[in-house]
């Protein structure tokens, strides 16, 4: 990992980190998280390996996305200034489905806050995302 380049942070502390796929890319989004969410990103991102032992990875437009195949993606989060939000592109066929609705029919997030006990719930939502058809991004 590059944890002693600099990565700018935008609106809100998310890291601004170049396009890309793999996990060292990924990595380098999570170290680069400010505070608290850097935890909270590790935690995501170990439960979905766990999960999906070969899930793919890739950040696009400054969040991780993680997917069966590449560009074929079943959520992504990204940092806002007091939380993570969790995005599941299949969202509304999960049970129970993510609670903030999108303007998109599909789409529903989950924001996680500091402090916040979201691992079970979490791992349930990834194991039934990851086995729909992924969002061709």
């Amino acid at each position: 990992m590059t944890k002693n380049k600099k990565v700018t942070l935008l609106s809100g502390g998310n890291p601004q980190i170049a396009k890309g796929y793999g996990d060292e890319t990924v990595q380098r989004y999570i170290d680069a998280m400010p505070g608290w969410k850097s935890g909270v990103g590790s935690k995501l991102d170990r439960i979905i390996v766990d999960i999906v032992p070969n899930v793919e990875k890739g950040v696009k437009w400054n969040s991780p996305f993680y997917g069966i195949e590449r560009d074929s993606w079943f959520l992504s989060f990204h940092v806002f200034t007091r939380y993570v939000k969790v995005t599941f592109f299949r969202g509304s066929s999960l049970t129970p489905a993510p609670p903030k609705k999108s303007k998109y029919e599909e789409v529903r997030y989950f924001d996680i806050h500091e402090d916040d006990e979201f691992e079970e719930q979490f791992a349930d939502w990834v194991r039934q995302a990851s086995k729909l058809p992924g969002e061709r991004m």
